[in-house]
């Protein structure tokens, strides 16, 4: 049967290779529908030599990044559908040793080259590539085609003891899958069945005693396979069980049917746990996880190993799955090429993340792998392109630790320790050049190598010199304020040096320290009350009693500085509670107020008192007394008044809809609403209609209740609004036009929450942590569009998201947020992109990991400075002051307090002025009241 099949295969093979040849030879007499074909052919010509373009292209692309896995399988699905064998053989050998192929890639190649195999030679490459699959994943489907294929080897030398441990290794891989390990079962049998077929003596014939035997051998081998089976608990048990009674003449021992009933009460433990898998969408995590969970406390090790695997092979791209594993299979299972095998597939599968790097290296010196090959897989690891400075600090250390261990200290000099030694030279030089240059920081501040390299030569070397040497560096790169770093070098010194340098370090630390001062005088005392003579004790009490004399000092400067800007906070917040205050009795007394015009005993005495800013305009032709109201430009942000009426009408319709929603009463905002009711901001100014506008754009959302949109007390709106639903779900569906475009401006649509009571709530709805899977790009020319970002992007992954950032206007900053289905795209991106021109921009790639937000720091930062009497762009060109003449005094050199501050005279004082304090409108309008 298998020859039968391998004979059709070939028969395919030859049929698709004909196709391939060109058609309509003059000399086969087939250009007899030349014409009729010429169109079909050029086309033909031209797709082949846009193949071949493009796999020149993917091949250069390839020599640039040979980590491009996309790249990878276009090039080989191109070479594939071109029949380039040769080509495609290399391009699958390139990615196979660069990432571990899916069970597709290994099944199409495999195939491939059982079809071009005929010569025993040629079968035993592709018995090669079958090993070389198998330890990429366990793979059922892939065992079953390795055992299948081996059977058509049986008539060679030793082929049916070869078929036997291919399905024995076979069923030790994959024999336990409860969904797909009984087909192996079955094909094991059925390869059995058929030997046993063979060893049956002629009809009629009496068997010898040997062939007797021969057929008791193989029936015995038959029946421990049922036996095997039925012990496991598989998907359709009962079936096998029914087929073994109706095969077996015997009846079943009852030591099988025991085993039996145990697999199927397992089986049913197990069910809801494939349900589950079966259910859920890729990539199941979850499901395996629990799973996992499940194994593990039934603990049988081949069980736990099996479902690890399969939740792999589905979820190869996740680091934490595969630590999991490894740390499983070296604290339990501990067999020297399973571990290394696991831990050798995660690092290929996650390249990027550094500690499946140093686990590898920690399983390879546990098992005692020979030297060269563990600096090699140091060297992979260096050049695997990790995403933080820190993680190349990390496998330094790793690898440090283990060179480390192979020095024997006993001997004064050796191979190892120059290796060591060599080793701490190159890391220090590579995170200052290699890793500052990518990252713009070395990842190691507290250079935690530098020390290591001093403990090992102080306390294993007893090189003491060295020890000093590496820690005068360490205190020139910044250092050398931290009393923690004096302290740790103060210790190696009181270990391992002597007294002269252990006072040397704390004096110095007495004048750098910043932090801990206190704490580091504290030690140079307690050295001289133990070791010092009276000179060095009166020294050291007088350095210290200095040094915290200076600290003392600052300290109080600082206190002082602070305990200022707390008393400004008091008195800003005082004046806005008055303010407040003021304000509403305003309000009170122009409710009571009838009629549009004011008396004029009520323009000398209403308004200074309710003002809190100076008027900022000031017509000419008027008097140096106190400007009329109709002249006086009112602030309406802060007080919410009205602008005075003018007696002649408005002269165009938005002047007259200005006019009316100046009119209209105030709509105070329902905090028991907020649950149905959207905040909309950033909207345009110059908006027509909002209410109508707005109806519109979240009609769709839900029904829409009210809508109040925000005007000045001029009536011009104020580009935020209100929208309250009548259901809680439509104000959620609102949400989601967060950020659309209205007007050109884009739209924010955030939950209604009061503030005063949820002081943390944060509309932000952007992650602000490491995202290892999407990229932070910026330097992107603002003409750069959505669309093509994203045609650059794609070509390292799939793109889930692309997020352009703008300002409040719309308007691009250059900078985007491009999302990947996972961590190993996004690395790979980062790695082919960054330095990228786009548009005659150079772009920087890196991945998402925005810095922490600053909280406001009262007690470091100046307080804001207060209000000028002139606006935001300053007085203007004509310096002209805004105040009223009646309020400006001449200076007069007399110690009076005057317009709220004390003026000393430039005879009796020779210190500079203090600052003025600023009056708001409200303290200059009484002291007018009072002139």
């Amino acid at each position: 049967a298998e020859l039968h099949k391998m004979a059709a295969a070939g028969a395919e093979a030859a049929a698709e290779e004909e196709k391939r040849l060109p058609q309509g030879d003059p000399e086969s007499g087939g250009d007899s529908d030349e014409e009729g074909d010429s169109d079909s052919s050029g086309d033909g010509e031209d797709e082949e030599k846009e193949n071949e373009a493009e796999i020149q292209r993917l091949e250069e692309q390839l020599s640039i990044n040979a980590f491009d896995y996309n790249c990878h399988l276009d090039l080989i699905k191109l070479l594939r559908q071109e029949g380039e064998l040769v080509k495609l053989r290399r391009a699958r050998q390139k990615m196979s040793e660069l990432f571990p192929l899916t069970e597709e890639i290994w099944l199409d190649w495999l195939k491939d080259e059982i079809k071009m195999a005929s010569e025993s030679s040629e079968r035993e490459k592709v018995y090669e590539l079958f090993e070389r699959a198998v330890k990429d994943y366990i793979c059922p489907e892939i065992w079953l085609e390795y055992a299948q294929y081996s059977i058509g080897g049986i008539g060679q030398e030793g082929g049916i003891e070869k078929v036997r441990s291919i399905f024995e290794r076979a069923l030790t891989a994959v024999g336990l899958h409860v969904t797909k390990g009984t087909a192996l079962w079955e094909a094991y049998r059925e390869f059995e069945n058929a030997i046993l077929e063979t060893a049956q003596p002629a009809p009629g014939s009496v068997p010898s005693p040997e062939q007797q035997q021969v057929l008791c051998s193989q029936l015995e081998k038959i029946h421990t396979l049922f036996r095997r089976q039925l012990g496991i608990p598989l998907l359709d048990m009962e079936t096998s069980y029914a087929e073994y009674e109706e095969w077996s003449e015997e009846p079943i021992p009852e030591a099988t049917i025991k085993n039996y009933k145990k697999a199927l009460q397992q089986l049913e433990k197990c069910k809801p746990y494939e349900e589950a898998l079966l259910g859920a969408e890729t990539p199941k995590l979850a499901e395996y996880q629990a799973y996992i969970d499940f194994e593990m406390k039934a603990g049988d090790p081949a069980r736990i190993q099996l479902i690890y695997e399969r939740a792999l092979a589905e979820n190869c791209l996740v680091p934490d799955l595969w630590a999991r594993y490894n740390q499983y299979l070296d604290r339990q299972l501990k067999v020297k090429e399973l571990v290394l095998s696991a831990h050798d597939r995660a690092v290929r599968n996650c390249p990027w993340t550094v500690g499946l790097w140093i686990r590898y290296l920690l399983a390879m010196e546990r098992h005692r792998v020979d030297h060269s090959i563990i600096s090699e897989m140091f060297e992979k690891a260096l050049n695997a392109g990790f995403i933080q400075a820190t993680d190349y600090v990390e496998i330094w250390q790793a690898y440090l630790d283990y060179l480390r261990r192979r020095v024997d200290f006993t001997q004064d000099s050796s191979k190892e320790l120059e290796e060591l030694r060599s080793a701490f030279a190159r890391a220090v030089e590579y995170l200052k050049q290699e890793v500052e240059e990518r990252f713009s920081e070395s990842g190691d501040p507290s250079c935690t190598i530098m020390q290591n390299w001093a403990r090992v030569e102080a306390r294993l070397c007893n090189n003491m010199q060295k020890a000093r040497e590496l820690w005068d560096n360490i205190m020139t790169k910044g250092n050398a304020k931290y009393a923690n770093m004096w302290l740790e070098y103060y210790n190696l010194e009181r270990a391992h040096g002597d007294t002269q340098h252990c006072r040397k370090a704390l004096h110095r630390a007495v004048q750098c320290t910043s932090d801990y001062p206190e704490h580091v005088c504290e030690v140079l005392l307690t050295l001289e009350r133990i070791e010092g003579t009276l000179e060095d004790w009166d020294a050291a009490v007088q350095k210290t009693e200095n040094r915290l004399a200076r600290v003392n000092e600052q300290r109080a400067k600082a206190a002082e500085k602070e305990a200022a800007l707390a008393k400004q906070e008091e008195e800003k917040a005082e004046q806005r509670k008055q303010a407040r205050a003021e304000k509403k009795a305003s309000k009170k007394a122009k409710k009571a107020r009838t009629g549009d015009k004011r008396k004029a005993d009520d323009e000398d005495e209403g308004e200074w008192g309710q003002e809190e800013e100076l008027p900022s305009k000031r017509h000419k032709g008027e008097g140096d007394g106190v400007l009329p109201e109709e002249d006086m430009e009112v602030e309406t942000g802060l007080f919410g008044r009205s602008a005075p009426e003018k007696p002649d009408g408005p002269a165009n319709p938005k002047e007259k809809a200005s006019t009316s929603r100046k009119d209209m009463p105030k709509v105070f905002h329902d905090s028991s609403k907020d649950k149905v009711t959207v905040f909309v901001s950033n909207l345009s100014y110059t908006m027509a209609e909002p209410e109508a506008r707005l109806r519109e754009l979240f009609g769709s959302c839900g029904e829409v209740a009210e809508i109040r949109p925000v005007f000045s007390n001029k009536g011009t709106f104020r580009g935020y609004c209100y929208v309250q639903f009548q259901e809680e779900e439509s104000a959620l569906r609102a949400l989601a036009l967060d950020r659309t475009a209205v007007e050109g401006r884009p739209m924010f649509v955030s939950p209604c929450v009061d503030k005063n009571k949820n002081p943390d709530f944060k509309v932000f709805r952007y992650s602000t942590t490491l995202e290892k899977h999407k990229l932070f790009i910026s330097g992107l020319p603002f003409s750069c569009t959505k669309e093509e970002l994203e045609e650059v992007c794609k070509a390292h992954g799939n793109v889930k998201d692309i997020r352009l950032v703008t300002n409040r206007a719309g308007k691009p900053k250059g900078l985007a947020y491009v999302e990947y289905e996972n961590e190993a795209q996004a690395s790979q991106a980062v790695l082919k992109m960054d330095g990228l021109t786009v548009k005659d921009h150079v772009i920087k790639v890196m991945i998402s990991n925005p810095p922490l937000r600053k909280l406001p720091e009262a007690s470091r930062a100046p307080a804001p400075a207060p209000r000028q009497l002139f606006g935001a762009r300053g007085k203007g060109r004509t310096q002209l002051s805004m105040m009223p003449r009646a309020l400006q005094r001449q200076s007069i050199p007399v110690a009076k307090a005057e317009n709220g501050m004390v003026q000393n005279s430039p005879a009796t004082s020779s210190e500079p002025p203090a600052e003025p304090k600023k009056m708001s409108n409200a303290d200059f309008a009484k002291m007018l009241l009072k002139k």
